[in-house]
């Protein structure tokens, strides 16, 4: 249930008291004996706040080491790129990384501006340098990976840490389960072994890197920026205090674009921010809570952006819909994209997580192209984008990146930037806004209705969930429909998905238990109207209960 306030401006009883947060990161000393004291890393990272021994002074030292150590055994000694969000934890937290990082003689290069770093900057910088003749001075001749500072969209009390491998995108769960058990070692060591040396020699000894002016003076190599320039499309950039703050100026100076920076203010409290769904601060582009501030300028603007914190994700609004689903604008950057590259492959494929829209679906049958179907998570679009197999990865969470108009990989993690962008590209082409385009689509293919709610589950039934068979699934029938497809395992690539997927003709679900509470979440679409993804809603929950109950 929303909370009341939700999409009001904060309250100074909302906002972080940001020196008790980052006295909390210095002197709290996590217990590593508690599972929610010792380093985990998620589909994003290691998360956590300061204030409850997660996100803490040993945690970075500890972790940072244990990247160091793992890029030992993996043979990387080319340069590593540092990153870094504007969230109160992420200086002190890329201060700590780099007192490691000098310590162990690895090339650390950081903003030349001393700025804040979009993760699609990372990336860019990380693909380039591993590209012959970047020029970048190293003491290895090996590859260049990278670390940014980020918890993404978290709230203000939050921090996070993530690890990004020379193919430029998020590491896999085979480098995060490495680097968290090494790291959880010297923590209970002590930190014996970790090895730091003074900031100031550490800082002194780092490299500087152009992360902005490489990435903006790229971007023409990736979209079609003479179409937004000469069509003149008025656009609207909110970065949401986060880290694409500087960037969105630049890209309209460099470029010469009608692009207004909606809100150039960067505050660790994100007191300009409105509350999202729960009544937090939180910078989920893809809420219409957290975006109505933007949502409510709708109509200065052809089309209007947001961004969360390291810029991985996008929010679209415009004049005629407000805050497109992010779902909507997939399949609309999908039905774009594939009609008008001609540098891409003609076997380029779609690539989409099972829990996006199955508009995706019937938009690339239409296209002739073939769908590449996966599990949560960016990381399995990154082998696709890396040799032109995949055209195009995205997330129902409002997180995608696509290829360069050569056909070439233009970055390998989630890109909120180059996707606000595409809309306006959207726009400048066609005269039309991309929400006009997803009105197109549903008057071909139907209208879909799409919903993810959540069941309480014990960590017994999330564990059950996560390694169920299809043979487990002994119902014909979902909502009045005949199942067509039981799946535990992705279609695209046979990954385990880590819970359950029903399919019928109209409509499907999908189940996953939830990494951090006691909860499933169930996502589910129709096609035949907001009544039967109730049905299919209710019918899911039924299924799954009666799954784990004979289990």
């Amino acid at each position: 249930m929303s909370n009341s306030r939700a999409g009001q401006v904060a309250a100074p009883e909302d906002l972080i008291d940001v020196a008790h947060l980052v006295t909390a990161y210095y002197a709290i000393t996590p217990d590593p004996a508690e599972i929610g004291q010792r380093v985990a890393f998620g589909t994003s990272g290691h998360r956590g706040s300061a204030l409850d021994a997660a996100f803490n002074e040993q945690h970075i030292l500890a972790t940072t080491q244990a990247i160091v150590d793992y890029r030992r055994e993996q043979g990387y000694d080319g340069p590593l790129f540092l990153g870094r969000d504007t969230h109160a934890l992420s200086e002190p937290a890329w201060t700590s990384a780099l007192e490691v990082l000098g310590a162990n003689d690895v090339t650390v290069l950081v903003d030349s501006r001393d700025g804040y770093t979009p993760t699609p900057a990372v990336s860019h910088a990380i693909l380039a340098a591993n590209r012959s003749g970047s020029g970048i001075r190293t003491t290895g001749s090996g590859l260049a990976d990278g670390i940014v500072v980020t918890p993404s969209h978290n709230p203000p009390r939050d921090g996070g840490f993530k690890y990004n491998p020379p193919n430029g995108g998020p590491a896999d769960t085979d480098a995060t389960g490495w680097i968290a058990k090494r790291a959880n070692e010297y923590l209970e060591k002590g930190l014996d072994g970790v090895q730091r040396v003074p900031f100031a020699r550490a800082r002194a000894a780092a490299q500087s890197y152009d992360f902005l002016g490489t990435y903006i003076d790229d971007l023409p190599s990736v979209l079609d920026l003479d179409a937004i320039r000469s069509a003149g499309v008025r656009i609207g950039a909110d970065p949401l205090g986060g880290a694409s703050v500087d960037y969105w100026g630049e890209i309209a100076t460099r470029h010469g674009l009608d692009l207004t920076v909606v809100n150039p203010l960067v505050d660790p409290t994100w007191r300009f921010m409105t509350l999202d769904w729960d009544g937090k601060i939180r910078m989920d582009c893809s809420s219409p809570s957290a975006m109505a501030s933007l949502i409510s300028a709708k109509d200065r603007f052809q089309i209007a952006t947001g961004n969360d914190a390291d810029a991985d994700r996008h929010g679209i609004v415009t004049p005629d819909a407000g805050l497109m689903n992010p779902n909507h604008y997939l399949a609309v950057a999908i039905q774009y994209l594939f009609g008008n590259r001609d540098g891409w492959p003609t076997s380029a494929a779609i690539g989409k997580t099972l829990v996006s829209s199955s508009m995706i679906d019937r938009v690339a049958e239409s296209l002739g192209r073939r769908l590449l179907e996966v599990p949560v998570g960016f990381k399995w679009f990154v082998p696709g984008l890396l040799d032109a197999s995949v055209g195009f990865g995205g997330e129902e969470s409002a997180g995608a990146s696509f290829l360069r108009r050569d056909g070439s990989v233009w970055s390998t993690d989630k890109d909120g930037i180059l996707l606000a962008l595409l809309a306006s590209e959207i726009q400048g082409s066609t005269g039309r806004s991309p929400s006009q385009h997803y009105a197109d689509l549903t008057a071909k293919f139907g209208e879909p209705y799409y919903a993810r709610t959540d069941a309480a589950a014990t960590r017994e039934q999330k564990a059950v969930l996560s390694k169920l068979s299809a043979s487990q699934v002994t119902a014909d029938t979902l909502a009045g429909e005949k199942i067509t497809a039981t799946l535990t395992e992705a279609p695209g690539n046979g990954a385990g998905i880590g819970g359950l997927k029903v399919v019928t003709e109209n409509a499907w679900f999908a189940a996953r238990p939830s990494g951090t509470e006691d909860v499933y979440k169930i996502y589910a679409e129709s096609f035949k109207g907001a009544d039967h993804l109730r049905e299919v809603q209710a019918s899911a929950a039924e299924l799954v209960d009666g799954v784990l109950a004979n289990s």
